[in-house]
């Protein structure tokens, strides 16, 4: 993959996750905010923050969510960005993150 499409399948991941936890984000404990290409998510009691922001040098998705730092790769039979560790795509990686963050079920 080469840095166009690279930032291109960044761009429509992140905007497609913002999009979904916009849209949660009213009936659950937390903000998300999209801003130079990186999506923010924030907790107020206590204050936390995760952070979803794309690594165009080594072509991969980076998260920041528990003190952790996630790298997910590219699997274009999955056609989306995922931890190689776990296998979880992005949506379930930060779906799993919120959940274990507000300790209740969470679903977009």
């Amino acid at each position: 993959m080469d840095d166009q499409e690279f930032s291109r399948r960044a761009d429509q991941a992140l905007e497609a996750l913002y999009g979904k936890l916009a849209a949660a984000a009213g009936s659950y404990d937390f903000d998300v905010d999209m801003n130079a290409g990186a999506l923010t998510i924030e907790f107020d009691e206590p204050p936390e923050r995760f952070v979803v922001s794309p690594n165009s040098p080594v072509r991969q998705i980076w998260v920041s969510a528990h003190t952790t730092s996630f790298k997910l790769d590219w699997d274009p039979g999955r056609d989306a960005f995922v931890l190689p560790a776990t296998n979880e795509t992005l949506e379930q990686l930060m779906v799993a993150s919120i959940a274990r963050r507000l300790d209740e079920d969470f679903h977009i």
